[in-house]
């Protein structure tokens, strides 16, 4: 087994590193004809700090679900060259979601506390997606919501000022999510393509650091460096 075990074996992490010219008693190893391999990939030849998307797949966190509340803040680093993506979205099985998504270039932030999806969009005159790293801070707070993308802010009023609390009890999605999975405030199932860094999720006191490499489930996601020219 190069570089880990299967999930039956007690393991504390795998090694985030690049192996070739592997022999074993004097044979080298085909590492591309294994009979079976787990969130392993190519290397890159000129990588980054962050985590690969595909484009095929998705990052899970909070296996047990996590409640938006009333207040809650996600901050994160992307960059891409596709125009339309899932970043994230957390839900309910009713109408209670928050979702951010790539929509035409743009980031688009949406919320739903139960009584209708209201929507922040970023108003750059360039695209969103050029392949550069943009910071966004999206916050919710009761029934307000801003969305700040590389300093520039959009801040919306709910006018159903009478619902302040979004009721979610679903996992956090990145980049994607399964087929079998609802996401209220999400309007694109196209996975996100490039690459991600520091995530944060803020509620009150409390700062959920997201390393994707710790997620439950990140199928088609490399979670230790992104390639130099991610698309």
């Amino acid at each position: 087994f190069p570089c880990g075990l299967p999930a039956s074996y007690t393991v504390t992490h795998s090694l985030a590193a690049c192996l070739r010219d592997v022999m074993f008693s004097g044979v080298q190893m085909k590492l591309s004809a294994a009979l079976s391999s787990h969130a392993a990939g190519s290397c890159f030849r000129r990588a980054q700090s962050g985590s690969f998307f595909s484009g095929s797949g998705y990052a899970a966190f909070m296996k047990e679900g996590y409640n938006v509340g009333s207040d809650v803040s996600v901050s994160l680093d992307f960059r891409s060259t596709a125009p339309d993506g899932v970043l994230l979205g957390i839900s309910s099985t009713k109408v209670d979601a928050i979702g951010l998504e790539l929509v035409s270039g743009q980031v688009v932030f949406n919320v739903n506390n139960g009584a209708g999806r209201i929507t922040a969009r970023s108003r750059s005159a360039v695209s969103m997606c050029d392949g550069r790293w943009r910071t966004l801070v999206a916050k919710k707070q009761k029934h307000s919501l801003s969305l700040t993308v590389d300093g520039v802010t959009v801040t919306v009023e709910n006018p159903y000022s009478s619902s302040t609390s979004a009721e979610t009890k679903n996992p956090i999605y990145v980049g994607g999510y399964p087929a079998d999975v609802k996401q209220n405030c999400l309007s694109s199932t196209e996975p996100f393509r490039g690459c991600m860094r520091n995530l944060r999720v803020f509620k009150g006191h409390v700062t959920d650091e997201l390393d994707f490499s710790a997620a439950f489930a990140h199928p088609h996601v490399f979670p230790h460096s992104c390639p130099d020219n991610a698309a």
